[in-house]
């Protein structure tokens, strides 16, 4: 079995209402990103609404994409806002993993 993991780094940086999840592969020049816009409170919790994931093609088909929906719903459930999934990978996601029904707006 060879180790063929590669160090990624996902931070979170807001801007102005929203913000972007940024991931970086150790060693690589690309960055993917998931942004996120605020919308409206719905049951008393803030809504974000996840609106692109972008992954270069230079770093893809490495687990990037769903590093960045995985940080954003960890994020979710630590913080205990809601994501409405408007990005098709994001909804894709969610419909994958049921258990994140609940934090679904």
């Amino acid at each position: 079995m060879s180790d063929e993991s590669v160090k990624l780094t996902i931070t979170h940086h807001v801007a102005g209402q929203g913000g972007r999840y940024v991931a970086m592969l150790q060693g690589e020049a690309e960055e993917g990103y998931l942004e996120w816009e605020p919308g409206a409170v719905r049951d008393g919790k803030e809504v974000r609404i996840a609106a692109h994931t972008i992954v270069p093609r230079a770093i893809g088909g490495r687990g990037v994409a769903g590093a960045l929906v995985e940080r954003l719903v960890e994020d979710a459930q630590r913080q205990g806002f809601l994501i409405r999934p408007d990005c098709s990978y994001v909804a894709r996601k969610f419909s994958e993993n049921p258990g994140w029904a609940a934090l679904k707006a």
